[in-house]
């Protein structure tokens, strides 16, 4: 079941949060991630949050957008590539067009996921804070390619 986000989320969200960077960033130090924790577990519940909560109350995914940027979408390891993503992207498509988001090209999971899902590169740059290629890719509706911003 997808629903918003609530108050008492944020320690499920944020173990779900640095477990699924750690596992889909191995071309990323661990204690990027680790660093980052604190200011994301800040800047978090500032975001639009939709989790996807299990039949047992676990929490298996979630998505969070800035305005029409997806700042995040992270599904655990053991429910990955079963529809959770793909579901938690259509919540966000529903409610935001057109839609953007950066992805490390060296991801090629997640990579292939958001052109199977008609997201379409719109510029590679080099991320600051990990030196890694990072893809800029856009959404809409009408499948027309937006400029990033």
């Amino acid at each position: 079941m997808i629903r918003e986000f609530l108050p008492e989320d944020l320690a499920e969200v944020m173990d779900l949060w640095l477990v699924s960077n750690q596992e889909a960033h191995s071309f990323i130090p661990a204690s990027y991630w680790q660093d980052n924790y604190e200011l994301v577990r800040e800047l978090l519940p500032k975001a639009d949050l939709f989790v996807y909560q299990e039949e047992d109350g676990a929490i298996t995914g979630f998505i969070g957008l800035q305005g029409n940027l997806i700042a995040g979408l992270f599904v655990a390891a053991r429910r990955r590539s079963q529809g959770i993503g793909k579901q938690l992207l259509d919540v966000a498509k529903s409610q935001r067009n057109p839609l953007y988001l950066q992805v490390y090209q060296d991801n090629e999971q997640a990579v292939a996921f958001y052109l199977r899902e008609g997201f379409r590169l719109v510029e590679v740059n080099i991320d600051e804070g990990t030196g890694q290629e990072e893809l800029h890719l856009s959404f809409t509706q009408t499948g027309t390619i937006e400029n990033f911003q």
